[in-house]
């Protein structure tokens, strides 16, 4: 296991050399940090008065005002969070975050989820860290859920500061999880992406065996850590077996794609494999009989394996569109499959 950290540590810095010297090559590099260090950088002052800033002008900012039936609420809410020693900057990070906060939160039932917390045992700076660490804790029932839901985050919080807590967590209930989940941490697999494993439903850091299993295959299969995609793929090669995973290959072989094209879209998008055979033969005769042939729509799945999940429906509206409204001939559209990604952007825009 030590040898696949290692590893999957050398690619992620080689990954951040070749962008930072494809940025510079660009001009853009500092030019894009200034940017998003701007955009990022909203001051809790209000017009520079050293007045608290209310709820009114943060949601404007954040184009949220329309949404809100009440702002008074919106200010109530950040009236409680105060109250409970947030700091502004982190109701700042909450709100950006996860802006529902302000939005599907009442003071009264916000107020109980931080009063269910605090009644765990949490202290008042352990309470902030955690939530404004991960906002979305606020989205979960007061009860079990909120609560296993919090002691993960802990967890992961706590092992980052002292590795007499990693072993400490072993030995805590679902302790191998916790191991697992410590695992990915070392790969370098962002913190936001470990918790969204933790209450999967599909369980993907259970176990050790088959985790372990999953897991090698992955980091051998060259994907970045830092990514939602190495995180899908963990997901998917733990949810089947290795006869599961050939009969999906052979589905893909059947209709024209080598073992290596399905493992190129695989790396592209790893969902690819969750689709059964007839779902594959239908997206294939829906393309067909759009006008598109067989090494057509085999190239459009290559570069863009998301569209063979598309609906039979989204497909035939998302082409007609480009070939008859956009005027595109359909081996415009098969170059470049992931216009159809975008098509209803488009849509929206029609009178």
């Amino acid at each position: 296991m030590n040898s696949l950290i290692l590893g999957a540590r050398r690619f992620v810095g080689l990954q951040k050399w070749r962008n930072l010297r494809v940025s510079l090559q660009n001009g853009s590099a500092f030019s894009n940090s200034f940017s998003s260090a701007t955009a990022a950088d909203v001051n809790p002052k209000d017009g520079g008065k050293g007045e608290t800033f209310k709820a009114s002008s943060f949601l404007d900012s954040l184009r949220l005002a329309a949404k809100l039936t009440s702002k008074v609420n919106a200010d109530s809410v950040l009236d409680l969070l105060r109250s409970y020693g947030f700091t502004d900057s982190q109701i700042s990070s909450i709100i950006r975050s996860d802006p529902q906060v302000l939005i599907a939160n009442s003071a009264t039932s916000l107020g109980s989820k931080l009063e269910f917390l605090q009644s765990r045992g949490a202290s008042s700076s352990e309470l902030t860290e955690i939530v404004s660490t991960v906002p979305k804790i606020l989205g979960k029932r007061a009860g079990k859920s909120i609560s296993r839901y919090y002691d993960f985050i802990k967890v992961i919080i706590e092992a980052d500061k002292s590795s007499k807590y990693v072993k400490l967590s072993h030995s805590l209930p679902q302790g191998n999880k916790i191991r697992n989940v410590l695992v990915l941490r070392d790969l370098g697999v962002p913190r936001k992406r470990l918790l969204s494993l933790l209450i999967s439903k599909f369980q993907p850091v259970c176990g050790k065996e088959n985790f372990d299993a999953s897991l090698k295959k992955v980091v051998e299969m060259g994907f970045d850590p830092t990514t939602s995609t190495f995180v899908h793929a963990l997901h998917m090669l733990y949810q089947m077996s290795d006869k599961t995973i050939e009969e999906k290959v052979e589905v893909y072989r059947s209709i024209g794609f080598t073992v290596d094209d399905v493992w190129a879209m695989f790396k592209k998008w790893p969902r690819s494999l969750r689709h059964s055979e007839k779902k594959v033969a239908n997206s294939v005769e829906t393309f067909l009989g759009l006008g598109f042939s067989r090494d057509e729509f085999l190239m459009m799945f290559k570069r863009f394996p998301q569209c063979i999940g598309y609906s039979t429906e989204l497909v035939k509206k998302k082409t007609e569109f480009l070939v008859k409204e956009m005027n595109w001939p359909v081996k415009a559209v098969a170059s470049v499959p992931q216009r159809l990604a975008f098509v209803y952007e488009c849509l929206n825009l029609l009178p």
